[in-house]
Formats: C-alpha cells, sequence, structure tokens
C-alpha cells in the first residue's frame, strides 16, 4: 500500500498522463481506452447475469468487435463525433456494446435511468438532443408519447413497433471492423444529468481526460487489484455506476459485473459467492440493508470480500463497526458528484490516518477545501462549503452545465452545496447538505450526526433527520425512522430512542419528535431527500387551523 502524503506529493499529472493515456492527450477515444487497449487473447470484460437468471461472460476482444459493429451503424446513419446517443436499458451486454460503439465513432452516451417515467426520459432527451436511443420491449412503451423522440433501436425481438429497429439485426449487417474518431481530451463522451436532490436535474458533459480521474480513483481509493472480482452494485444509468462500474474498470484492463435483477440479500450473497467477488462497491442503503439481515448474510459471504467501498450518502460509524466486527473487512466512506466524481475518499489502496466518521482526504490530483459564505477557506472545527480548488486540482474536469448558467462557481473554486469541518488530521467530515443543516435555539445541527445515532440502535434500519419550524427553537430536530421488522412502532420505542440519541450526542440534538414511516424519500439512486419531508412537515403545519 502507498503512503498518502507521498502519493499526493508525487503526482504528475503530465508524466500520470504519458502513462495511463498514451501519452496523446489531443488524440483519444473512450472505446480504446475501455476496450481495445485490453482486446489482447480472452482477458474477460463483462460478467453478466440477467433477470432469469442466465449468466455469460465477455471478452474484450469481442466487445471490440460488437462496437465496431455498432459503430459502423451509427455513421451509416449520419452520426457525427459529438452527436449525442441515449441508452434507456437493464444491465445486459447490449448496454455495453451500445456505449462502446458509440463512444467508437467519438459519438456522446446519454444514460436513462430505467425507472424513470416518460415525463423524466422526455426532459431529459430535451437537455441532450440525442439523434438516437436503444432500450428494450420492457421499456420501449416509455417512448410512445415523447416529443420529438429520437431514432429507437430495440434490443429484443418481436419489435413492438414497425419503425423501430432490432439491434441484433443491425449489427449482423455490419462489418466488424471501424475505425475509431480519435478526439481532443477537452472532447465529451458522456452526457450526465444530476440526479436532482435538491431541484430539476441539470445537464453536464463530461470530456475524456476525466477517465484519468476515473482510473485514479479505481487505482486508489477501491484499491482495484489484478487479483480481484470486482461489482459495483451502482446502476449504469447514474453517475457511479457509469464511471465506476464501466469506464474506470474497463479503462484499467479489469473485467466488471452487471447483474439485471432486484436488489436482495439471497442475491447479493449469491453473487458475491457464485463470482468470487472480493471487491465491493455500492451505497450505504444496501449496506444498511445486508446489516439488518444479520446472520443470514454474515454467515453466506464471510471470508469472500477484501474491501467493501460506499458512496452515494455518508457512511454511517455504526456501519462501518459491523462489518469490522462480523466479517472482518474493512469499508470505507467515499464522496462525489455527477460534477466532479469522486473526489473525497478514506483510501483503500493508500495509507493513512483514519478519522472515523469523516468521508476522508482529498482524491490525488485534487484539492479540496472549506470555504465560508465569503468564499474564504476555513480552518479547522468550522463548518462551511466543501469546495475543489480547481486551479490546483489537474483531475477536476467540470467546466459548468451544458446549455445553462452555473452558479456553482465563485473564483477558482466549484462549490459542491455540502456543508463539511476541516479536522485537525487533515481529513474532512460531512455534516449536511446546506439546505439541510437545523438551527435550534441557537445550535447548528448536522442531521448526520443525528441520523447515525439513531441507527446505532437496534431497531432502526434508517432514519432522516429534519428541522421543523419552530417559534421558540427557529427549528425542533424531527426524525423519521424505518424500523426494524422486529420492533413494533410505539411512543415508548420514540421515547427510548430520544434517549439513546440524547445520552450519545448532546441534550440540544436528540430528535424532540419521531415519526415512524415504512419508507425514506430517495431519489431513483438512491440519495436521500430530506427537502420532501421538510416540505410535507411545512404543508402540514399551514393545515392546521390557527
Amino acid at each position: 500500500m502507498r503512503d498518502y502524503d507521498s502519493a499526493v506529493a508525487s503526482f504528475d499529472y503530465q508524466q500520470l498522463a504519458a502513462r495511463d493515456l498514451q501519452g496523446e492527450l489531443t488524440a483519444l477515444n473512450a472505446c480504446i481506452e475501455c476496450c481495445d487497449r485490453h482486446a489482447d487473447g480472452n482477458a474477460v470484460a463483462l460478467y453478466c447475469e440477467t433477470r432469469d437468471g442466465r449468466s455469460t461472460h465477455h471478452t474484450f476482444s469481442e466487445l471490440q468487435a460488437h462496437a465496431a459493429r455498432f459503430g459502423n451503424f451509427l455513421r451509416e446513419q449520419g452520426v457525427q463525433p459529438g452527436d449525442r446517443v441515449a441508452g434507456l436499458m437493464p444491465r445486459t451486454v447490449e448496454l455495453l456494446i451500445a456505449i462502446l460503439g458509440t463512444w467508437r465513432i467519438g459519438a456522446v452516451y446519454q444514460p436513462l435511468f430505467t425507472a424513470f417515467g416518460p415525463k423524466a426520459i422526455e426532459q431529459r432527451l430535451g437537455c441532450s438532443k440525442a439523434r438516437w436511443i436503444v432500450t428494450d420491449a420492457s421499456n420501449r412503451p416509455k417512448l410512445d408519447d415523447i416529443t420529438d423522440c429520437p431514432a429507437i433501436i430495440v434490443t429484443d425481438a418481436p419489435l413492438p413497433h414497425s419503425g423501430d429497429y432490432d439491434f441484433w439485426s443491425v449489427l449482423d449487417r455490419q462489418q466488424a471492423q471501424c475505425v475509431p474518431t480519435l478526439l481532443d481530451a477537452s472532447a465529451p463522451f458522456l452526457l450526465m444529468c444530476t440526479s436532482g436532490t435538491t431541484g430539476p436535474a441539470k445537464p453536464l458533459e463530461v470530456p475524456l481526460s476525466a477517465i484519468l480521474a476515473f482510473k485514479g480513483y479505481m487505482r486508489d481509493a477501491i484499491a482495484l487489484r489484478a487479483d480481484d472480482r470486482f461489482w459495483n452494485l451502482a446502476d449504469p444509468g447514474w453517475a457511479y455506476g457509469l464511471y465506476y462500474a464501466v469506464t474506470g474498470p474497463l479503462a484499467c484492463g479489469h473485467a466488471t459485473l452487471f447483474y439485471d435483477g432486484p436488489f436482495s440479500v439471497e442475491s447479493t450473497c449469491r453473487i458475491i459467492t457464485q463470482y468470487a467477488i472480493s471487491n465491493l462497491a455500492g451505497s450505504p442503503t444496501a449496506y444498511r440493508l445486508l446489516i439488518a439481515a444479520g446472520a443470514e448474510f454474515a454467515d453466506a459471504v464471510r471470508g469472500h470480500l477484501r474491501v467493501i467501498s460506499s458512496a452515494g450518502e455518508p457512511l454511517n460509524p455504526q456501519v462501518i463497526r459491523w462489518f469490522a466486527e462480523q466479517l472482518g473487512v474493512v469499508i470505507h466512506d467515499h464522496y462525489g458528484q455527477t460534477e466532479i466524481g469522486m473526489v473525497l475518499c478514506n483510501h483503500h489502496g493508500l495509507h493513512h490516518p483514519i478519522h472515523e466518521g469523516s468521508a476522508g482526504y482529498a482524491v490525488p490530483g485534487h484539492r479540496i477545501v472549506v470555504l465560508d459564505d465569503a468564499g474564504r477557506e476555513l480552518p479547522t472545527g468550522q463548518p462551511g462549503v466543501l469546495a475543489v480548488d480547481r486551479e490546483r486540482s489537474p483531475l477536476c474536469w467540470f467546466n459548468g452545465y451544458f446549455g445553462m448558467p452555473t452558479k456553482a462557481f465563485i473564483g477558482r473554486y466549484y462549490l459542491s452545496g455540502d456543508i463539511v469541518e476541516l479536522n485537525a488530521d487533515g481529513s474532512i467530515s460531512f455534516v449536511g447538505r446546506n439546505d439541510d443543516v437545523i438551527t435550534t435555539s441557537g445550535y447548528r445541527v448536522g442531521p448526520f450526526d443525528v441520523e447515525s445515532a439513531l441507527i446505532e440502535h437496534a431497531a432502526v434500519i434508517e432514519a432522516a433527520v429534519i428541522g421543523k419550524p419552530d417559534p421558540q427553537r427557529t427549528e425542533l430536530i424531527k426524525a423519521f425512522v424505518v424500523l426494524n421488522p422486529r420492533y413494533a412502532p410505539d411512543a415508548e420505542l420514540a421515547e427510548t430512542l430520544r434517549l439513546h440519541v440524547k445520552q450519545r450526542l448532546a441534550a440540544h440534538a436528540y430528535p424532540r419528535e419521531i415519526e415512524f414511516v415504512e419508507q425514506l424519500p430517495k431519489t431513483p439512486s438512491g440519495k436521500l431527500q430530506r427537502f420532501i419531508l421538510r416540505n410535507q412537515e411545512i404543508a402540514r403545519q399551514q393545515a392546521q387551523p390557527t
């Protein structure tokens, strides 16, 4: 394991680029980087298990030929470098072929999450102006009423509409050789839309240079080794899945795994054991559900996993301790956004102190700071906005939103909108989204700390904490709690949980109100939407008679 300080001190963008991207930053192609470079021999690129239980594997060489055929078809239809091709597809080999074939001709791939309804799909297609969309029969009906819908390719027969193209028939008619289009490092290869956690989704372009940052994350934070079997639970319809379940591992020449089935404890255990998964990545929500299964999960996978990574929401300390105690495996918290990728991590591949509850240290190639409202860098112990110093972050690739003004920049800094604190050891701890921080009786309370304390109780699977408007305290702390099925939601348990938090945190930081719920509002990518709970509380208060 490399030393973190040495890795940061020795970081040289030009040398790293020359080694990892063939020294030609003006002549890049994402399909070359993620497929062609590794297409010697029988190296596996993708392990795939379909919803009906069929298991297949596909080599880099096989995918190279399929991507060439798909790229030839797109060229034949007039698709040019920079044009958009969208994918509304489950996790199947056809998805990866469509991505690689789009990249091969210099076109830009746009992911569409399969849980989206027609309105969300139409809004995102309106942003991208995609010329083609690849989908499957189950998702095809969502496109029926889309205004100005792109031309459609369907991956499974029979075709639902006479005007659609059949995916495999299209490929069978094309040659397996397709000259890749080489582009400048600033050229886009992905068009993403933010998850819309705090507002409407915003589009952004990801340039080819970001591949270098994605590889750095896989090497230093994920610690992906040649002998690992890697599985990222995230869906490629979202940034973490597309960046680090597709682009990152394939650019490293490493196989990835697609499981096209519903998440469950049983399926997770089976995939880990069947495919000998040693390196796992996913979200805190998934890990909390696995922990709730207790021995069913622990006994099934014990001894299989080497390291585990978590992203999407802050990782509660209780989850970290459970994996250490029950499985003897280290799980680390990683922080990032669609706009910047993963930039703040407890690294599996670099040696540095671990501050429990912190998001870790800046990924080499990035300088992460904490700013006050005036854009000044803050010292330790003072909450402020997490920001990326773009002038001193050679791997930071975000330059603004596509086709709309960007309010996230102040001078040389990108503002994340997340409230954090710098710790004395140089690590950074998450407090909450700017809108999530609670002001109660003159104190500022981060919801994450209260949620973490609640989750440490055996009765709690998940929790969300908000500030409820209150005339005396400004806000009072209210918790929404999803219970372990073994516990009954009653007043006695609510009081027990209040005292539990009060003893662990502080007298001002415990939830004065607790509401038991069956589920919490989240984005389709799994991020908690506290603002929905806040808005519901405000609406309730306004509806009450005065």
